[in-house]
């Protein structure tokens, strides 16, 4: 095995995970949406001064960090930033964060998966997405009781 293929693979075989980290502008509200809406666990914390400056949230498999500007930016937080979270079924998250007060995009079908959109409260938008072989551009409210059509 060359030097290279070396390196890539212990290169390869470190690399574990990759995290969002979010700028938001109050920590709190977003805690509250993450945990509270989407079903988010803080697992990690930063409290300086008594003052939750930075998080790490887990939901199944994914994470991601939130830690609050202490200057605002001057510009417009989560423009052009889209997290997609691959799920087993993305049409009961939808259910779900409905449930709870959370506005989300009507799934549809896109790429042979059912796909549902939301933006937290910086504007950062947030995919959550499922395999399914209904018909690309299905509706939920089309398709058959919102059946997921998930592929075996």
């Amino acid at each position: 095995m060359s030097a290279e293929a070396k390196l890539q693979n212990a290169t390869t075989a470190n690399v574990q995970q990759a995290v969002p980290f979010f700028m938001v502008a109050d920590i709190a509200r977003s805690l509250r949406f993450y945990v509270d809406g989407l079903g988010f666990r803080k697992t990690k914390e930063w409290v300086p001064d008594g003052q939750l400056q930075w998080c790490w949230l887990e939901l199944g498999g994914a994470s991601l960090m939130l830690q609050e500007f202490r200057k605002s930016p001057g510009e417009e937080l989560g423009a052009g930033v889209s997290i997609c979270f691959q799920c087993k079924d993305a049409l009961e998250l939808y259910r779900q964060f409905s449930s709870r007060g959370i506005q989300a995009r009507e799934p549809f079908v896109g790429n042979n998966m059912w796909v549902t959109i939301l933006s937290d409260p910086d504007g950062y938008k947030l995919d959550f997405e499922s395999p399914t072989d209904a018909p690309e551009e299905t509706m939920l409210s089309q398709s058959e009781g919102g059946q997921s059509h998930r592929e075996s």
